[in-house]
């Protein structure tokens, strides 16, 4: 006796109809589960988690004279947030719990949600950390990192000719 002889759809003698799901357990579990897993996300609907996936979207801008980094933070406050900056690294901290309770009459609703983020970001050489500058508005943490003049004579332009 084989493995597949224990499987009764492995047996040729007992072959799905590739028309016919019904008889294949696989295909039945499968649908099954499928319209277990619609029917959670069609109850919950458009639930506010903190930041989507789990990432915060950020960009990074290098002009002649700093580096300009953004990065969305919805829902958190300025206490929430805490930016450092070492030689050539930028951290970016940020934790939120979220916490919503609502009593009407004849029901009660407890939600909780919690969010953190953490980011390092490396920088070019020749950012000046001691003069950097952080502003956050409208949950978008702008920092601006000045160039030192050194680091801003090392620039070479490099002219892109047509082959």
């Amino acid at each position: 006796m084989q493995i597949k002889d224990l499987i009764p759809w492995a047996r040729k003698d007992h072959a799905p109809d590739p028309k016919s799901d019904d008889q294949n357990p696989i295909a039945t579990l499968q649908r099954d589960m499928n319209r277990v897993f619609e029917g959670f996300w069609n109850r919950v609907g458009d639930f506010d988690w903190p930041w989507g996936g789990g990432e915060a979207k950020s960009d990074v801008v290098e002009t002649e004279d700093h580096v300009e980094v953004s990065i969305e933070l919805p829902g958190m406050e300025m206490k929430d947030i805490e930016v450092t900056v070492t030689d050539d690294i930028l951290t970016i901290k940020g934790e939120k719990k979220i916490e919503r309770q609502e009593e009407k009459k004849g029901y009660y609703l407890s939600e909780r949600s919690y969010g953190a983020i953490y980011r390092t970001i490396p920088l070019p050489p020749g950012v000046d950390g001691e003069k950097a500058d952080a502003s956050f508005k409208n949950g978008v943490l702008t920092i601006k990192l000045p160039q030192t003049p050194e680091a801003q004579a090392k620039v070479k332009r490099i002219e892109v000719k047509n082959a």
